[in-house]
């Protein structure tokens, strides 16, 4: 099985966990990016209530025993390290099934099966009706995508820069019309409650470190796929994420 975090190469072994440090980037210059070290990620705060309505992987559906081999070992171990960053995606799945909890446990199916990816590969996923659902399995401590300390579970949504990087994925195809106003509220939510949780800045920027391989590159705090791969994700919804940045901290800060 390849390992999204190392670009198509197998998984890493033998290595210990590397402490990322979030670093914040000044303007840019004339002569280049100016950049001012910030404290290492904090833990983050306890999950507390939300504003949007959260579907676990039990309420939607989830086949837990896709994520295991015959013999009963997990397909893909999960790994733990502090949010430095929000990524946004749209699925662009094709699905016509009118039932959003159907087409979570497709997407679930063909990443854990399909791509090999052993769960599906975003944190959370977000319905046109405003529900959001639990995604990536991580653990029994009822904090969704956490592991007990607050650190995020490793998912696979952008290949090279996972660990530490927690994925979003709006349900449906966005490459030429807006998400539903539900949709984008329950984004808007679910960016304030985990930016909140884990003291990120929404309109700010991070030199993101990936805590496996050591590779860096500058990225907004909350950002979209194309961020970081050359791809048409998250469609329409890049160009309102500057607005989306301004929605949450206003969140954060009433």
């Amino acid at each position: 099985m390849s390992d999204p975090n190392s670009a198509g190469s197998r998984r890493p072994t033998g290595l210990g966990p590397l402490v990322p440090r979030r670093v914040f980037l000044g303007a840019l210059g004339a002569a280049g990016l100016s950049v001012v070290p910030a404290l290492p990620a904090a833990a983050a705060a306890s999950a507390g209530p939300t504003a949007y309505t959260l579907l676990s992987r039990a309420d939607w559906g989830a086949d837990e025993t896709l994520r295991y081999t015959a013999a009963g070992t997990e397909i893909w171990p999960p790994e733990y390290y502090p949010v430095q960053t929000l990524t946004v995606h749209h699925t662009d799945d094709g699905s016509t099934d009118p039932d959003p909890a159907a087409v979570v446990r497709a997407i679930y199916r063909n990443d854990t099966v399909g791509k090999g990816y052993g769960d599906v590969g975003y944190h959370f996923l977000i319905d046109r009706n405003g529900r959001v659902y639990e995604g990536r399995w991580s653990g029994t401590d009822g904090t969704a995508a956490h592991d007990a300390t607050g650190r995020m579970v490793t998912g696979a949504h952008v290949q090279g820069y996972n660990s530490g990087n927690l994925g979003i994925a709006l349900l449906g195809t966005f490459t030429t019309s807006p998400p539903t106003t539900a949709a984008h509220t329950a984004l808007v939510q679910l960016l304030a409650d985990l930016a909140g949780r884990h003291a990120l800045v929404p309109a700010g920027k991070v030199l993101y470190r990936n805590p496996v391989s050591g590779v860096s590159r500058a990225a907004p705090v909350i950002g979209g796929h194309l961020d970081w791969a050359a791809t048409d994700c998250p469609g329409t919804v890049w160009s309102q994420l500057p607005a989306i940045r301004e929605e949450v901290a206003a969140q954060i800060s009433g």
